[in-house]
């Protein structure tokens, strides 16, 4: 076993403020680098801004994410939304070396739940030496002044996602290992497109069932029907872009398939408790650690 650093060492360590007009349209990395960590090297937060895209090189460590602890080993590449509580860091007998960079860019809170991020923020059967280079080469140009750098960075970050995309595809565990095989392809359907409206027929009907039989096997398996589930879901989908985004209340009900504001916002109001303005201020009125 290799001898770790008795101090966490930053090899690289870049920061970068995006053009804003970049920040419409690119991913943009404002923070990365290569960390070569020791036995304490620890990070935990409420909340930060942008997603952070970590590759362990060596050694080992971990990601906590809803209170629940994953471990990484060599080769795993591991997404985390900063937006929601985190932490994550070393093992102590055996430190990790990792490439990291933060990104900001549209529809990432999309993109985590499509990948199961929160259920799974490490993953397994990862191309690494594929990665490796693309982590390099987002480097090599945030230190570069060439106009042609942020979609350069873009297209790199393009390429880790879509890596990660292939690594999903092929992990043999099953994102919900309680849900019962007929049931994924009507969930997998209102888990993407929660923004649309959605039968009970057609949904039993990718489930090879009648509507009756279909929600009955639902509601044994999730304790609810088919059409509460995907409220809850634009729910928690609302919740992400109160806090990511400054888009009006209005706007964020027609985002996640409501078209009633009012109604919206009494929707919300009766799973959480409080209002969609009431939980924007309070998820956004601390700082992050």
């Amino acid at each position: 076993m290799r001898q770790p650093p008795k101090k966490s060492r930053f090899p690289v360590s870049l920061f970068a403020t995006p053009n804003p007009v970049h920040q419409e349209v690119f991913y943009t990395v404002p923070r990365a680098g290569h960390l070569i960590g020791a036995a304490d090297h620890r990070i935990q937060r409420n909340h930060f801004p942008g997603h952070e895209l970590i590759l362990c090189l060596q050694g080992r460590g971990y990601v906590r994410i809803a209170g629940v602890v994953h471990d990484v080993v060599p080769g795993q590449f591991v997404w985390i939304n900063c937006h929601h509580p985190h932490g994550h860091g070393a093992v102590k007998n055996d430190p990790w070396e990792v490439y990291w960079v933060r990104i900001e860019g549209p529809r990432l809170a999309q993109m985590c739940d499509i990948l199961s991020v929160t259920e799974s923020p490490a993953f397994t059967d990862f191309d690494h030496t594929a990665a490796s280079p693309l982590y390099r080469e987002i480097f090599r140009l945030m230190a570069s002044d060439a106009p042609e750098s942020p979609a350069l960075i873009h297209a790199a970050i393009g390429q880790l996602i879509a890596l990660a995309f292939c690594a999903r595809l092929r992990d043999p565990a099953p994102q919900t290992p309680n849900l019962p095989p007929v049931l994924r392809a009507p969930v997998e359907r209102m888990k993407l497109f929660y923004f649309q409206r959605h039968r009970v027929a057609e949904l039993a009907k990718l489930a090879g069932m009648s509507a009756s039989h279909f929600s009955r096997v639902f509601k044994a398996a999730f304790g609810t029907s088919p059409i509460d589930w995907l409220r809850r879901e634009r729910i928690n989908q609302a919740k992400r872009r109160l806090v990511e985004t400054s888009d009006a209340v209005k706007e964020i009900a027609e985002q996640v398939g409501y078209s009633d504001r009012f109604f919206f916002s009494k929707d919300f109001k009766q799973l959480t408790g409080i209002t969609p303005r009431e939980f924007r201020r309070r998820e956004t009125a601390s700082n992050p650690l």
